[in-house]
C-alpha cells in the first residue's frame, strides 16, 4: 500500500490515521513471508507537528512457526509498535547510515514494505513453542515436552 504524503509534508498540524491490511495472497508471493497464518494488520497515525513528520504504527500478525528446540509446529500472535521520522530527503551523507529517518522519495511511502521490515526485524532470533520448552532427547529424538523417554534413566 503506497501512502501519498505530499499534504503531510507541506501542512504543519496535518495528520491522518492509517488502517491497512496486507492480505495473505500478497504475503505469500514473497518467499520470506510464507510463515504468516493471517493477514497483517497495520494501524496508526502519521502527523506533522512543527514541521517534523512522524509515523507511529502498530503491526499485528499471526505467524506459523516450527519450534527451534522440539520441532513442533505452532501459531503465535505478534503485536509491535514502531515509530519513524519521515523525510523527503536526507540532509547530508552522514544521515544515510542513520536508521532514525525513513526517506520518502516523491512524497510516497510503501507502508506495507516498512511494516513487514519492522516486524521481521523485531521477531526473536530463536523461536520456541513455549519459554520452558524441553526440546528433543539427544539419544532417541523423543519430544521431552510430551513426557520422559527413559533414555537418561540408564
Amino acid at each position: 500500500m503506497i501512502l501519498q504524503l505530499r499534504q503531510l509534508f507541506e501542512l504543519e498540524g496535518y495528520s491522518f490515521d492509517i488502517n491497512e491490511s496486507i492480505p495473505l495472497d500478497e504475503l505469500n508471493e514473497s518467499q520470506p513471508y510464507q510463515a504468516f497464518a493471517s493477514p497483517v494488520e497495520i494501524s496508526g497515525k502519521a502527523s506533522n507537528r512543527a514541521g517534523i513528520v512522524t509515523l507511529n504504527i502498530t503491526v499485528n500478525a499471526v505467524m506459523s512457526h516450527v519450534c527451534d528446540r522440539c520441532l513442533e509446529a505452532f501459531d503465535r500472535q505478534y503485536s509491535y509498535d514502531f515509530s519513524h521520522t519521515l523525510t523527503r530527503a536526507l540532509a547530508n551523507e552522514q544521515d544515510e547510515d542513520n536508521d532514525e529517518y525513513v526517506v520518502c522519495p516523491n512524497n510516497t511511502l510503501d507502508i506495507s514494505e516498512l511494516a513487514l521490515s519492522d516486524l521481521l526485524l523485531a521477531l526473536p532470533t530463536k523461536i520456541l513453542c513455549k519459554e520452558d520448552c524441553e526440546g528433543l532427547c539427544p539419544i532417541c529424538g523423543a519430544n521431552l515436552n510430551k513426557g520422559s523417554c527413559g533414555c537418561n534413566e540408564d
